[in-house]
């Protein structure tokens, strides 16, 4: 049976989300700059996220999560410019954001959590 992996999961469809903002922003807004850039830490979240999965240690493993919540601060930065800029709506910004931060938390959460353990348990 797959165990269930929400943080993987929650990245995956937070990824999908963003390649349809990023199709937006090209299509209606004519910007590709700023939307190349979100698309690429958008992305990369659950790339990341993947990569860990298949951790050779645990500090390996902490290392790619770790990139991984770089990558979700600087989507929250590019989310926040677009809103700010009025790129996007107040409703679509605030909706992706939520997205974003729950992301972090999780991550930061994930992280704190295995370095805890591995203080706890130096094997």
């Amino acid at each position: 049976m797959k165990q269930e992996n929400i943080v993987a999961e929650k990245s995956y469809a937070f990824a999908l989300r963003i390649v349809k903002l990023y199709k937006y922003l090209c299509e209606e807004k004519h910007d590709y700059i700023i939307g190349r850039q979100l698309f690429r830490s958008g992305t990369s979240i659950g790339a990341n996220i993947k990569e860990g999965q298949q951790a050779q240690s645990p500090l390996d493993f902490i290392s790619k999560l770790s990139i991984a919540l770089k990558e979700a601060s600087e989507t929250e930065y590019w989310i926040q410019l677009l809103g700010d800029s009025q790129y996007l709506t107040i409703e679509q910004t605030q909706s992706i954001l939520l997205d974003c931060q729950e992301l972090i938390k999780l991550l930061t959460s994930i992280i704190k959590k295995k370095k805890d353990n591995l203080r706890n348990n130096p094997t």
